[in-house]
């Protein structure tokens, strides 16, 4: 595609950069094909090829309205489409490029500032958020069905083995996880801990920086990563052998620590150096021999959902399938299992009716093989699907625990 890039843009990074995606675009329109909002709304402009012609005339220096900012919104930067592309073009990094711009020349109204500061004050931090996650638990029975399938029901952790094995790896423990569900990542320890591999806490460690990346606060998304680095920096010094991630949303944004801190002077080597480093629990369990665990799937039958962000984002689909079949889960179909379940970080709270219409065909498909449960890699689809599936939502990691 042919660009002809504003001169106020022309020499900056974002714009090189952009630039530089939007020569890749042939034009073929494969991805509207895999986009769920295209297919929702059969909208060019709600398609990743309309989307990417907005960021286009933006960067050529178009004027720039909020009409365009509402069809970037509606994008769940699944990544669907970059599985699908035969050019390789990088669309989610386009996408936020164009975003980072709109935010700064067009700006929200008063009501979209107001609840997307909330999101950013509150959700990443879990001393903020815990709080109010246990006083909606507390009310959760008297609340109207409507809003109590919103409020995820408590959960015990169990025991986190303490470190006795000589192969030691850091895991990230995330912000909406740590308090929502405890379980996965002692579940991940203990499932390690039988493999031979203790899992270690890194207590200053704290959000990935995912949601204020996506949300277009990237000097707050920043300081999210340099604080893990500086968290993470002594183990991996002490030779930790790797950084664990149980949130394939999470993973997503830390394996891209080192492409989006590659400017900065201070933590550019350390940020490709953790990048490098990270793993998704998916590739380091695929990777053990899984005698200890043998046989604890039974012949159960398990509808599994992979995250957009291990499937299209880390190119990871079929790692946990495999790993349930090994250990004795029989796997159901789910036909369109390369849709996103309307999840998407904050998607679901800032595009409620898209949302809700990707969930409930999500659901259906899951629950179309009739299996016993759903299992899935990413903390955000786990508690978006449990408020409509009529079978128990579960990660992954909990189905292979032995303390359970």
């Amino acid at each position: 595609m042919q660009t002809s890039i504003a001169n106020r843009f022309r020499g900056t990074p974002e714009g090189q950069e952009a630039d530089s995606i939007l020569r890749t675009c042939v034009h073929c329109g494969f991805c509207t094909a895999t986009c769920p909002t295209y297919r929702l709304l059969g909208d060019e402009l709600d398609g990743p090829r309309g989307r990417i012609y907005l960021v286009k005339q933006l960067l050529e220096g178009h004027p720039v309205s909020r009409r365009s900012q509402v069809h970037l919104d509606r994008c769940l930067t699944c990544r669907a489409c970059e599985t699908t592309c035969p050019s390789g073009v990088r669309y989610a990094r386009l996408a936020d490029i164009g975003r980072d711009i709109l935010e700064r020349e067009v700006g929200r109204r008063p009501w979209e500032r107001l609840v997307r500061r909330a999101l950013r004050a509150v959700i990443p931090y879990p001393a903020r958020f815990t709080p109010l996650l246990r006083a909606g638990q507390w009310l959760r029975p008297l609340l109207p069905r409507r809003l109590r399938v919103q409020v995820p029901a408590p959960r015990v952790a169990g025991v986190w083995p303490e470190p006795r094995h000589a192969r030691r790896m850091l895991v990230l423990e995330g912000c909406v996880q740590r308090s929502a569900t405890p379980d996965t990542n002692a579940g991940a320890a203990r499932v390690l801990d039988a493999l031979g591999v203790s899992l270690v806490r890194a207590p200053q460690a704290g959000c990935c920086g995912a949601m204020s990346h996506h949300l277009s606060a990237t000097a707050e998304a920043h300081r999210f990563m340099r604080g893990n680095i500086d968290a993470w920096w002594p183990y991996l010094e002490a030779g930790t052998e790797a950084i664990v991630i149980t949130a394939s949303g999470c993973g997503a944004v830390v394996k891209d620590y080192g492409h989006i801190l590659r400017g900065d002077p201070t933590y550019a080597a350390k940020a490709e150096r953790v990048s490098a480093l990270a793993r998704d629990l998916s590739e380091v369990v695929a990777q053990e021999p899984l005698g200890p665990i043998e046989g604890v799937g039974r012949g159960r039958r398990v509808a599994f959902h992979c995250p957009c962000s291990l499937q299209h984002a880390q190119r990871l689909a079929g790692a946990v399938e495999g790993i349930l079949s090994r250990v004795g889960y029989q796997l159901t179909s789910v036909p369109d299992a390369h849709l996103c379940c309307g999840s998407a970080g904050t998607y679901s709270i800032l595009q409620p009716l898209l949302s809700g219409r990707l969930l409930a065909e999500k659901v259906s498909a899951l629950e179309s093989g009739e299996p016993e449960l759903i299992a899935t890699a990413n903390v955000g689809c786990q508690l978006h699907l449990e408020t409509r599936a009529r079978v128990p939502v579960r990660h992954w990691v909990e189905l292979l625990d032995p303390g359970r």
